[in-house]
């Protein structure tokens, strides 16, 4: 069972290979969906996959590369779009 979780991750998680890494641990976990830095200095992610899935990739979420330092992690439900793959997507200038 496929499930959408949209995610943002707050603390010093830019300049660090979050996003990089995290698209990494998603690959890895069979996780879809995409990741993104938000000009606040916030990471969005909305993740597609099973809940075992997703579970362990939250796990990541909250401890991410070794030079960041995640001090909250907000998660919500959502409408599944049926990703392909786990794209970082670039911040739009």
């Amino acid at each position: 069972m496929t499930k959408h979780i949209d995610i943002i991750i707050k603390g010093k998680v830019q300049g660090v290979h979050y996003r990089a890494s995290t698209k990494a641990v998603a690959d890895q976990l069979g996780v879809k969906g995409y990741i993104k830095n938000e000009n606040n200095g916030d990471v969005v992610i909305a993740a597609e996959g099973d809940n075992v899935s997703l579970e362990m990739f939250l796990d990541w979420c909250n401890e991410g590369p070794q030079d960041a330092e995640v001090t909250s992690v907000e998660t919500n439900e959502g409408e599944l779009k049926n990703y392909r793959n786990f794209e970082i997507v670039k911040k739009s200038l």
